[in-house]
């Protein structure tokens, strides 16, 4: 018999007495138990904020997008481990693979959102707002890491990638946590976390580990905090309504189970690919985990005419599928987590058949390989036929969480759409069809009672990961009956544990607290062109003004034939009257290309490995022939990337940075600034190769 026991204050401790018994879902026997009464969870929270916090709050984007990456690696690479405690949660490998290694591509998805924040520890949120007349004070927006923990009380479906794609989100914004998996299936939560401890990759104290019931654990949250709840509609409401939540106004994430449809398209007729697409992905949601998701499909939205095709369909595949010991060769279909869950699935099917026909499948009556269906936690695919759905609605409010799901008819789009929105909100809906307007209809209708939609077709099935799979930089949520909350959504879902703050004050200064450079602050000249510097040389703010150079009409005409824009504005013949040019004007790209001939130093090799590109490029007003042009270069931002191997000596690794530049393009005039640019560059960094 195993005993889990829980993290917390940087020790493994058992909880007393036994909470709660735990069994393997194949064979029915008992295999441990779990408690965590007794724990002490305001020292536990303290000891994250204080202990796990500090260290997380002072590392950059890119310094914790690295560790995540790292964790990925070293998690991957034990994965088998996992896979074999899985299978007593009843999990097929398919079933262990989502939750296993699609956990942990969570962590290397968010891993990958270091690239679109700064080498900071907080995010400049926006651009500056001006606040003044002559720009001496200005507004803007900064996002820093919540000085408090986040609190993750998750379901028994998912004890891996429920932990991993909560806290693979907060640990990229620098929040420690504390995750409650369900006390069913915390063995294989346990598990992993005793092997992310062990790797010491995260800072101590960012992640603990309550394994049993957890009674208690908010009741010491404070403002700075962040709770998040995934399971029912029902417990979610609970937890949300708690006075402490209140109290202190505690963010708090719901994301909860949710009656999901499937909708094959009014075009998607039998015979063609769509249709059998349809089916596919029908039955594959109905056995996946054995039913036992969020995201599973619970309504099967079908044209009238469609309806006995369909019911064959899924059922000729529901017939096919094997259910049993996942070890055993060729089952596809496990068991639900316990006995517990076979009572509660039993009977919602039974209040659910009040009101509708079962199709398909014997609750009793059904065959089980390589185990005892009467001991295990086994339960036979049900599909259910309601042939008025808006008068028969048991099927829009009863959810039964397994292989449960219903065909219902519709008579067009319209129909469709409303029987979809009788949800309540749903966390995703599928919509297979090959007609992209009746897609884009759907879409647009249906989406204000959506966190995704998933639209379906032969052009797209092959890679499509499918309706049950939320991905990792996309919003996972939903309004309403789904909780109205979200999880991951990429920098969306980090941002959920930042504080934004607006800041006001003199570009100069607002340049220093965001390491961004603002229009209106003071330049650092140097005699040094920046150009020369290395990356670690390089200081937000360093600035070169160039010479100018006369443009002239010669210039307009030369650069006319070498690019071949002949635009009417460009000749000197054109009649201007009536035009918004007085006379010839010169291209904008001519006057950036001149703009870098004056602030690039070309007459020695440099820090600089390359230019790759311009952002926010503008052109404010025309410049005609006889205009000076300068400019006033400046070191905007600096973002530190990784460690790419040398093309040429795959065994070296070049150090480098990126470095924004701010191109101001300006003329001799009262209003100078012509146009403006941010271009990008590669810098090497001082030891800019390491064997």
């Amino acid at each position: 018999m195993i005993q889990v026991k829980n993290y917390i204050c940087g020790q493994w401790v058992a909880g007393e007495g036994e909470e709660q018994k735990i069994y393997n879902a194949i064979t029915g026997d008992q295999i441990g138990s779990v408690s965590s009464a007794g724990l002490d969870y305001e020292a536990a929270l303290n000891y994250g904020r204080t202990v796990g916090g500090k260290v997380l709050r002072k590392m950059t984007f890119q310094e914790r997008g690295r560790m995540l990456k790292a964790l990925a690696l070293f998690l991957m690479e034990r994965k088998n481990a996992y896979y074999q405690v899985s299978a007593w949660t009843g999990a097929t490998k398919v079933d262990s693979w989502i939750d296993i290694e699609g956990g942990i591509g969570n962590l290397f998805a968010n891993a990958s959102l270091r690239r679109q924040f700064p080498d900071l520890p907080y995010y400049v949120d926006g651009t500056a707002a001006p606040l003044s007349k002559n720009g001496s004070f200005i507004g803007h927006h900064i996002m820093v890491p919540k000085q408090g923990i986040a609190i993750h009380i998750n379901a028994f479906n998912f004890p891996i990638w429920g932990m991993l794609e909560k806290i693979a989100v907060n640990l990229m914004a620098g929040v420690p946590a504390i995750v409650k998996p369900s006390e069913f299936t915390s063995y294989l939560t346990e598990v992993m976390v005793k092997d992310i401890i062990d790797s010491k990759i995260l800072p101590e104290g960012a992640l603990q580990l309550v394994s049993g019931f957890g009674r208690g654990i908010i009741d010491h949250v404070t403002s700075q905090d962040v709770v998040t709840f995934t399971g029912s509609a029902f417990t979610g409401r609970k937890l949300k309504a708690h006075p402490r939540l209140i109290e202190e106004s505690v963010p708090f994430n719901l994301e909860a189970d949710s009656l999901n449809a499937m909708v094959l398209g009014e075009k998607a007729a039998p015979g063609t690919e769509e249709f059998d697409i349809f089916v596919k992905e029908v039955t594959k949601e109905i056995t996946i985990k054995a039913g036992q998701k969020c995201t599973a499909v619970r309504r099967i939205l079908v044209p009238e005419d469609f309806i006995e095709d369909v019911q064959k369909g899924v059922s000729a595949r529901l017939a096919s599928t094997t259910i049993g010991d996942p070890k055993v060769e060729g089952v596809r279909m496990g068991a639900l987590i316990n006995r517990t869950q076979v009572d509660r699935v039993r009977a919602n099917v039974e209040l659910l058949a009040k009101s509708q026909q079962i199709v398909y499948g014997n609750m009793d009556q059904f065959d089980v390989v390589g185990a005892d269906k009467d001991k295990g936690a086994f339960f036979s695919p049900i599909l259910f036929l309601n042939d008025s759905p808006f008068d028969k609605q048991d099927v829009h409010h009863v959810e039964a969480f397994g292989p449960v799901s219903t065909i219902m008819p519709y008579k067009d789009l319209d129909e469709a759409i409303e029987l979809t929105k009788l949800g309540k909100g749903s966390l995703v809906t599928t919509i297979v069809t090959a007609d992209d307007k009746e897609a884009r209809e759907f879409v647009v209708e249906a989406a204000s009672v959506n966190g995704r939609i998933l639209v379906l077709n032969k052009d797209c099935a092959k890679e499509s990961t499918g309706h049950g799979s939320p991905m990792p930089l996309l919003t996972h949520g939903g309004p309403g009956r789904a909780g109205g909350g979200e999880e991951m959504g990429g920098k969306r879902g980090i941002m959920h544990y930042l504080q934004r703050t607006a800041i006001q004050g003199h570009p100069t200064t607002i340049t220093e607290i965001t390491q961004q450079f603002q229009q209106g602050a003071k330049g650092k000249i140097s005699s040094v062109h920046p150009f020369k510097k290395y990356y670690e040389e390089l200081e937000v703010g360093d600035q070169l003004i160039t010479e100018s150079r006369l443009i002239t009409a010669e210039d307009i005409d030369a650069f006319a034939a070498l690019s071949g824009d002949n635009f009417y504005a460009h000749k000197r013949e054109t009649n201007f009257t009536g035009t918004m040019f007085d006379e010839q004007v010169a291209h904008g790209y001519l006057i950036m290309s001149i703009s870098a001939g004056l602030f690039v130093d070309s007459y020695e090799i440099n820090p600089v490995l390359l230019n790759y590109g311009i952002d926010e490029l503008r052109f404010t007003k025309p410049v005609y022939a006889g205009a000076n042009i300068h400019i006033r270069f400046t070191c905007k931002e600096k973002i530190s990337t990784d460690v790419t191997p040398n093309e040429d000596d795959p065994k070296t690794l070049i150090q480098r940075g990126v470095v924004k530049w701010l191109v101001e393009m300006l003329d001799d005039t009262d209003e100078p600034l012509v146009g403006i640019a941010t271009i990008l560059t590669m810098v090497k960094r001082l030891d800019q190769s390491i064997n």
